[in-house]
Order: C-alpha cells, then structure tokens, then sequence
C-alpha cells in the first residue's frame, strides 16, 4: 500500500484547530468538496483507519468518511499475518453534513484515534444511531447505523464538534500501536444494551461505577 503524502494533524501541534466545530458545507456551491472527499479517501486508503473526520486533515468542514467499521475485517487487523485483501478493505462511504436524530442501547469500546496519539481510552457509545446525511450527490438519507458502525460514526461525529475521545473516556491508557493491538484481543467490543435511551443508560452506568463483571451484572439486572 502506497504510503499517503497527507497527515492527520494531532493534539501535539494542532489542538486548538481540531477543537473548533467544523462548518456545515454548502453542497450546491463548495467547488473544493469533490478535492476534499478525494484528501479523506487518500489518506484513509492509505493509512490503517477506521474513518476519518475531514477536520482531522485539516479541512474544518462536516465531512465524514468511513473505510472499516467490520469488527471481523478489525480482528484480522490485529494479527501479525494480515493478507493484503484485509489491508485494503474500505467501505469508502461519505456523510456530509450528519446529524445524530436519536440514540439507544450502550456500549464500550478502547478507541484510538490518528489525531490524539498513543492515546487509548474506554469510551461508553450507543448500539444505535438515526443519523440524517447528504450523500456526496445531495441526496438525503435517515439512517440508521447499528452496532459498531455506530461506535465509529460517533466517534467522528464528536470531531466535527470539536470533542475528542479522549474527553469522554472512563478511563485513557497511553499504547503504541502495536500494544493496543495486542490489548484489544482481550479487550473488545462490549455491548450492553441494545435498546432504551442511551443517555439514561450512560448516566446509570458511570452512577454504578462499573469496573467488574458482577457489578455489571447488578446493572444489567437493575428492573
């Protein structure tokens, strides 16, 4: 895979510009937004991504491109022996201008980011979101995204807000890449409702203090 010529910009040099909320696109008349779609794919293609808010590349515009948001095609990221198949796998999908419209169900997740580092944190996200889009024709879309494409749309969306992982995480640990790989085959996606209102269910769970799996237990069993 050829390595891309575009960086992301990081907490260590540009903090200030990735905390700004990014700007709503006018898709009748942004003549850069085509370049810009093309910056986002680049850079993703090139780089071992799960998506990328284009404020992150130093566009502050509310552009959102998702490349992997298969935990399968994530598993065998994390393995040493990765075929080339896996390495390019990119579902190359473009919301522009998305707007969360609901959420429901909990769950947890240790995510990195391009932008913050070695930074790893254990972020609490909802199972599913009705997210409201143009796609890169115009063209709106409610959609409704489940599972972990809900964890890594979230993510991006808190990037067009200025917010980052690291903000909202129950706890952050520093790991190279390398380390969090490692970490994440013993630490992966948890899901622990599917349904209700996702900030009643995070509010409950940071007020339990969740940290073991019987104290889970007691919350899972709270009716």
């Amino acid at each position: 895979m050829e390595k891309s010529l575009i960086q992301s910009l990081t907490i260590r040099d540009h903090e200030e510009f990735l905390r700004q909320k990014s700007l709503e696109v006018d898709i009748l008349h942004d003549k850069e937004l085509k370049r810009n779609i093309e910056v986002l794919e680049q850079f993703c293609k090139a780089n071992e991504v799960m998506a990328m808010a284009a404020v992150q590349l130093g566009i502050p515009k509310r552009i959102v491109y998702l490349k992997n948001t298969n935990l399968d095609v994530i598993a065998k990221l994390q393995k040493d022996d990765v075929s080339q198949e896996v390495k390019d796998y990119n579902e190359a999908r473009v919301l522009i201008n998305p707007v969360i419209l609901k959420r429901e169900g909990l769950t947890e997740y240790w995510e990195a980011c391009a932008s913050c580092l070695d930074a790893c944190g254990r972020v609490l996200r909802p199972y599913k979101i009705l997210v409201h889009y143009l796609d890169v024709s115009g063209n709106a879309h409610d959609e409704e995204f489940v599972g972990f494409e809900a964890t890594v749309l979230s993510h991006e969306m808190d990037h067009l807000d200025g917010i980052l992982h690291i903000d909202i995480a129950l706890e952050v640990l520093e790991l190279t890449r390398e380390e969090r790989k490692k970490w994440r085959q013993t630490h992966d996606y948890k899901i622990y409702f599917q349904d209700e209102d996702y900030e009643t269910l995070k509010k409950e769970f940071k007020d339990e203090g969740i940290e073991s799996d019987g104290a889970l237990c007691n919350f899972n069993k709270r009716k």
